[in-house]
């Protein structure tokens, strides 16, 4: 019985398994998490496209004292220890700012997510009627699984810019009261070419087409009856013309709020989990904070979803301008090597999402180095394709760093890669940080059907991933 005990121990010392985290939480604390989900859920439902998040971010930094960069810039407010600071990049991403006891040159502590989202947006010229039927041309943004989209409802949300100059917020197939609208799909008992292609093949991105109406307006020597009738609705009830799609950002999403999953209400199945669950976490973790020692901050970016390219993504140097002209209000004799140094100094976890092992689709994963949902905040040391080909691989000092704080923070995490070696991969905005020279390793919630019109997570992962969050900023 000696040796047995013995070995137990020894066992016990020397092997590792992640905990559920379930599990982890007393009554008391699994209640909080509850109660987190949801404001996450009411942030989800409030911000479905890029510009809806970021005005929602926006509003609840304003309740909680953050001001416009602006107002420090122009000296109206000074710049100090736990001064509060947004900074809104053509309404389509924005970075918080809560400043710390060391100058901002010392570097800072960044939680970075994106929130964008897969889609399909509007053809520049997209009305057109056929068969008696008025559809939307679509041109899908991001990676999906087209066949995901036909036969689910839809709303469009967008903004157009008229001939005046007039901007022109449009949301319609939200409100119980609205419309909705829908991809046709094959029926099955025609369906026989269709079947026996490739999922990837099944559906053409050119029958993305969205039904929007079928109703004819005019008399006989009209021309295009339905699509006329359909410009009549735009014009009478939103002010638009057929020209001002020409300038417009228009976005097809799928219709309905974000709910409760599973009989214990344990999960949330919604639309854009990957990555506003991640955005979400972050914001809360920094705005329930008042001072840190090293200024925290929160990235909340555009464009990850097709490269993080153009002037909202991470790519652009926007975050480094602003972080420049903060650093500048600072010091007298400010120089580009001061910002440098900034970025060199920093420490950032990148926030997106990771993919959740499915027992259905068993064969995709490497089950011993999958996350699992309801086991924590997930630590991807590398993403990329294959052989790591375009991902950011944490160093081994920076990712011990960030272990030892969330045992000593009692988070419980756990490790995993995007699935099997050869069977495909993906990226993150970490790789961009990182070649500025900041350490950065990836971290957030693990998802189930990612890219999917509705992903599914579990509340305590999310629960977790904002502790993570927290603590990290407060380290």
């Amino acid at each position: 019985m000696e040796n047995k005990s013995k070995f137990e121990d020894l066992s016990k010392a020397l092997n590792h398994s992640f905990k559920n985290a379930w599990e982890a939480m007393d009554e008391a604390e699994t209640k909080v998490c509850f109660e987190f989900s949801e404001g996450y859920k009411a942030f989800l439902n409030a911000g479905k496209t890029e510009r809806e998040s970021a005005r929602e971010i926006r509003k609840l930094a304003e309740a909680k004292g953050y001001k416009n960069i602006e107002l420090y810039l122009s000296g109206k407010e000074k710049l100090v220890k736990g001064s509060k600071i947004y900074a809104v990049n053509r309404d389509k991403s924005i970075v918080l700012f809560l400043m710390g006891e060391k100058p901002l040159k010392e570097g800072m502590n960044i939680v970075g997510a994106h929130i964008d989202v897969p889609r399909l947006d509007l053809k520049p010229f997209p009305l057109y009627e056929d068969s008696d039927m008025a559809f939307f041309k679509t041109h899908y943004y991001g990676g999906i699984k087209k066949y995901q989209w036909t036969a689910t409802p839809l709303a469009l949300h967008g903004v157009a810019i008229d001939k005046n100059n007039n901007r022109i917020d449009i949301v319609i197939g939200e409100d119980e009261a609205d419309p909705v609208f829908a991809i046709t799909d094959l029926l099955p008992h025609l369906s026989k070419d269709q079947i026996s292609k490739t999922l990837a093949e099944g559906i053409d991105g050119e029958t993305l087409n969205v039904l929007v109406g079928h109703m004819p307006m005019g008399d006989d020597k009209t021309k295009d009856k339905i699509k006329l009738h359909i410009l009549n609705i735009l014009k009478e009830k939103y002010g638009l013309v057929e020209e001002d799609f020409l300038s417009a950002e228009f976005e097809i999403v799928p219709a309905g709020k974000a709910k409760d999953l599973g009989f214990d209400r344990s999960m949330i199945s919604a639309y854009g989990h990957d990555d506003r669950v991640c955005s979400y976490t972050g914001m809360m973790a920094l705005l329930d904070l008042e001072n840190v020692e090293t200024t925290a901050v929160g990235m909340f970016m555009d464009k990850e979803e097709v490269g993080s390219q153009g002037n909202t993504g991470s790519h652009s140097r926007f975050f480094e301008n602003i972080v420049a002209e903060l650093i500048a209000v600072q010091e007298e004799n400010f120089t580009d090597l001061y910002l440098r140094r900034a970025i060199s100094k920093t420490k950032v976890l990148s926030g997106d999402v990771g993919a959740a092992f499915d027992p259905n689709y068993a064969g995709a994963y490497e089950k011993r180095n999958s996350a699992y949902v309801g086991k924590g905040v997930q630590l991807v040391k590398y993403t990329g394709a294959r052989g790591k080909g375009g991902c950011n691989d944490a160093n081994a000092e920076f990712l011990g760093e960030v272990r030892n704080l969330f045992n000593a923070n009692d988070i419980v995490w756990q490790i995993g890669e995007l699935g099997k070696v050869d069977q495909g991969g993906g990226g993150t905005i970490a790789y961009i940080l990182a070649n500025s020279d900041a350490e950065v390793v990836d971290c957030g919630v693990p998802v189930l059907s990612m890219h999917a019109p509705y992903e599914i997570v579990s509340k305590v992962d999310v629960y977790m991933t904002y502790k993570a969050y927290k603590a990290f900023f407060n380290r």
